[in-house]
């Protein structure tokens, strides 16, 4: 990993308006948390929906989304990744560091959320599986993302089809495609690691890891042949 790289680019999210895109899906997760939580019901009753309906279907993709397509996007939006692409820097070394970067945001705004959503529901082996979760799903939606960025330029408008449309709606219709959900895959693993009543894998856990790696390996390697295809303008060849 490159230290400068990462340093410029967690300035860059943090430092962009973008960040406080960021900090009202975890408040109403935890907000919404602790009023269900005051109502009296048991978690059974209501983790399914907050922490599969809220947490791994919109928070966790939705953060992922706006961090992985920011790291690298908006450089190429704006035009500094010339900067970048003139340095002798190889290319892998440049999407690397900054899927680690979009990782390690991505899981401090989604996973701490969701880990602090299993204490209140007063299962601590939950609440370290949710956390797990996230930064499973996190590195996976990044690599993702990340793609989409230098594959498009409307990589928000690309990864909000798949989120909504893909994860979301057919999802929900075609079980066919849940084998190819990081949601799904992400739930699989949580339930694998702290088996409750809250929420359920649709998903075999060891075709969930495989193919969590596949999306995260296949992803990464694209991103980083496209990103050769750059000229120092910017443009794709």
């Amino acid at each position: 990993m490159n230290a400068t790289v990462a340093m410029i680019t967690t300035r860059g999210l943090l430092g962009r308006r973008r960040i406080w895109l960021l900090v009202p899906l975890p408040l109403v997760l935890i907000g919404l948390t602790l009023l269900v939580r005051a109502f009296g019901p048991a978690p059974a009753e209501w983790g399914e929906g907050v922490i599969g309906g809220l947490g791994f279907s919109a928070v966790l993709p939705v953060i992922a989304l706006i961090i992985g397509t920011g790291v690298l996007g908006s450089e190429i939006d704006d035009g500094t990744i010339t900067h970048i692409l003139a340095k002798p820097l190889p290319r892998s070394e440049i999407i690397f560091t900054k899927l680690i970067v979009a990782t390690g945001i991505t899981a401090l705004f989604a996973g701490v959320p969701l880990f602090i959503v299993g204490l209140i529901a007063g299962e601590a082996a939950l609440a370290f599986a949710l956390f797990v979760g996230a930064v499973i799903g996190s590195l996976a939606y990044c690599s993702l993302f990340l793609m989409m960025s230098v594959l498009t330029r409307r990589p928000v408008l690309v990864g909000l089809a798949y989120v909504v449309l893909w994860e979301g709606v057919l999802g929900n219709i075609l079980s066919g495609t849940q084998k190819l959900s990081v949601q799904q895959y992400v739930q699989a693993i949580v339930d694998w690691l702290a088996p409750t009543d809250l929420l359920h894998g649709n998903v075999a856990v060891p075709l969930s890891c495989v193919m969590a790696g596949v999306f995260t390996i296949a992803s990464t390697a694209y991103a980083i042949q496209r990103l050769r295809t750059l000229s120092v303008a910017g443009e794709t060849g």
